[in-house]
């Protein structure tokens, strides 16, 4: 049975390691139902319970392959609000990294009726009774830019609160982001209460920046963090994405630093990124992605992989890895 570990101040706890299903709608990969289904099915085998979905995955192919699979079973799900999916297919699906999407249309709605409508239509995707926990997906500059400001406007009067009647009224268990940026979190925390915030890319071996000022101020209202994107889209374990496109030669050659000294002490260095957030104990959960059955298992052989704590000690020593950052389970 997987560890778990309480969700913010909520009595739902959830598997320490879990699996985010981007891959599953065919985001950045070509992969078919029966591929996705096996990988689903190797997860609950090893005992994964905790899934990660979205409405933007595959424009609904993640949802709709997640809900098939795990309807019946003992899970926790999250998915996500911010989107509503219109009828009729985008031009060049390509351009937003999606490998054969369903033909639907994506668009933001961050508004209480866009809320609402677009956490009806994910359960009716899912074939679930229940979300356990709804995130407001991408809203931030990183995602809308300028844009940002009139998306944030309409969370803030009247998004977040949908999101607190739904928890309010036990639809979900849990409300909180899905997002990529430090950020858009704090400002958030102004306008309500949040019980979790998936940040993704932001915690990881190439990056600790949450330790500067987030991290703590979550910590002071009781909003956990699950971390997604361990890996950095693929440069920790071998490829050179970084943040969803061609990582920078400054990021590849600290992968490279990282990587000379995980080989010293005989560490897979993707081990060493998949283990590395948990040992922060405001972090519920860490969800890398997989793309095949193989890759789930070798998820969870990283996972049980013992990594000496001289190997941490001389990646800060290195100036590698923040000082602060927590390298042992307290």
């Amino acid at each position: 049975m997987m560890e778990k570990r309480r969700l913010g101040n909520t009595d739902l706890k959830i598997d320490i390691l879990g699996l985010g299903c981007a891959p599953l709608g065919g985001n950045f990969v070509s992969l078919d139902y029966l591929q996705g289904a096996e990988i689903i099915s190797a997860a609950l085998e090893s005992g994964i319970t905790y899934f990660d979905t979205a409405p933007w995955y595959g424009f609904g192919r993640s949802e709709r392959l997640v809900g098939d699979q795990i309807r019946g079973k003992p899970h926790v799900i999250s998915s996500k609000v911010g989107r509503i999916l219109l009828p009729g297919a985008v031009d060049n699906p390509g351009q937003f990294g999606m490998v054969d999407p369903l033909p639907f249309n994506p668009i933001y709605d961050y508004s209480y009726e866009g809320i609402m409508r677009a956490y009806e239509d994910s359960l009716q995707r899912l074939g679930l009774e229940k979300i356990d926990i709804l995130l407001v997906h991408d809203i931030g500059t990183f995602q809308h830019g300028e844009e940002n400001n009139r998306h944030f406007k309409d969370l803030k009067t009247s998004g977040h609160k949908a999101m607190a009647e739904l928890r309010a009224n036990g639809n979900v268990k849990a409300i909180g982001l899905g997002v990529n940026e430090n950020q858009i979190c704090l400002d958030c925390l102004e306008i309500g209460s949040w019980d979790v915030f998936l940040l993704a890319g932001r915690y990881t071996l190439l990056e600790q920046t949450p330790l500067d000022s987030l991290f703590q101020a979550c910590s002071d209202v009781g909003t956990t963090i699950i971390c997604g994107g361990p890996f950095n889209s693929g440069v920790l374990v071998g490829r050179e994405i970084w943040n969803y496109e061609k990582a920078p030669q400054y990021l590849v050659k600290k992968v490279s630093a990282l990587s000379s000294i995980a080989n010293k002490y005989n560490i897979a260095l993707p081990a060493a990124a998949l283990q590395f957030p948990l040992f922060n104990p405001i972090i519920t959960a860490v969800i890398p992605g997989a793309r095949t059955k193989s890759e789930v298992k070798q998820i969870l052989s990283w996972y049980h992989t013992d990594i000496p704590a001289e190997f941490w000690n001389e990646l800060k020593e290195k100036e590698l890895l923040d000082k602060r950052a927590p390298t042992q389970f307290i």
